[in-house]
């Protein structure tokens, strides 16, 4: 297959996450290159270097100097893997995008058959470990996230932590990720009607690299899935939502004053500074006014997301220059 130029526009773009993965990214890159030759349709490889310091960048820029066909997104620090995933997004400019980890957990002989789910309609395909070779500590937890994801979106994946999936551009293009909400992609996706279906790959046992898991991490994302029901349930009138809650509380406010003053002029004359229900209708009128003000700022951060997520060091490719760095846009080309 012929090289082709860094200006074409390939019809898969591959974007591989890469965090402190010096000794695996070499061997990922030739077993990744002979699956996509075999292909037949046109391609590039982009590595998102989540600001490694284990000369992780440099071997990378090694690989993009030598095939026009793979770019390498240098981040300035560490910004996590939802930051990495948007610069994914950002920077890649294929029709179809398909994200794999850069620590050969996951197999590049899966892409194949994501793609042919991607041709027979699907505008989602998402990868499903379900020969998961990794610790218990781990698999459980996992296992019960999922679930619970599932049952409160709606959306039926077995596998929403498995980074290994195939997304149409289209459905994903103006999504905008934050927190840990790389793993609900395919939740926005299906917010927009987009057809979903998961596939089984295969989960290789860890060789290179270390997890990145922790407890904390597991915690984000249980507190970004209330975010993103939330959203996704009353994204575009989210006042609607809390303002009909601070009405019911106000109505129960009014109610609980009307009997504080009844209760003050019919025996037994209870003075309305020792009624508690006085007390109550105060707070349930505060905590409507509070109500309003989150659905009103809500909806001023969902028309406020022009921040980048993660700032760009610089763009190695096989080019006569470093493109400059851009604060989580894709560089402008000069020439």
């Amino acid at each position: 297959m012929a090289r082709q130029a860094p200006t074409d526009t390939p019809h898969v773009s591959v974007v591989v996450l890469v965090y402190n993965e010096v000794d695996s990214v070499e061997p990922l890159h030739r077993e990744l290159m002979g699956v996509l030759a075999a292909l037949g349709t046109s391609f590039e490889v982009l590595y998102i270097d989540d600001g490694s310091r284990d000369g992780t960048p440099e071997k990378l820029g090694q690989i993009a100097s030598r095939d026009a066909r793979v770019r390498v997104v240098c981040f300035r620090r560490n910004f996590g893997q939802t930051a990495a995933v948007q610069a994914g997004i950002d920077h890649s400019r294929g029709a179809v995008l398909v994200f794999l980890d850069g620590d050969m957990q996951n197999d590049p002989h899966d892409i194949p058959h994501l793609l042919q789910k991607i041709d027979e309609g699907y505008d989602v395909v998402s990868g499903w470990r379900r020969d998961r070779r990794d610790d218990a500590s781990r698999v459980i937890p996992s296992k019960i996230a999922n679930w619970v994801i599932a049952r409160v979106t709606g959306v039926q994946l077995s596998d929403f932590g498995c980074t290994l999936k195939a997304y149409r551009r289209e459905v994903i293009h103006d999504v905008k990720l934050s927190g840990e909400m790389h793993r609900f992609i395919p939740v926005f996706a299906a917010m927009i009607g987009a057809r979903i279906t998961e596939l089984p790959v295969n989960h290789r046992p860890r060789t290179y690299g270390k997890s990145k898991h922790s407890f904390t991490r597991a915690s984000r994302v249980m507190l970004d899935l209330v975010t993103v029901k939330l959203l996704g349930s009353h994204s575009t009138q989210p006042l609607y939502l809390f303002g009909f809650a601070a009405f019911a509380m106000w109505a129960v406010a009014l109610v609980l004053a009307a009997i504080v003053i009844l209760q003050k002029v019919m025996p037994p004359y209870v003075y309305a500074h020792n009624n508690p229900l006085l007390l109550l209708s105060v707070v349930l009128v505060i905590v409507g006014v509070q109500f309003i003000l989150i659905g009103v700022s809500i909806r001023m951060y969902q028309e406020s997301q022009s921040k980048p997520t993660y700032v760009v060091r610089e763009i190695l490719e096989k080019t006569p220059h470093r493109q400059p760095a851009t604060n989580g846009r894709p560089a402008v080309r000069t020439r």
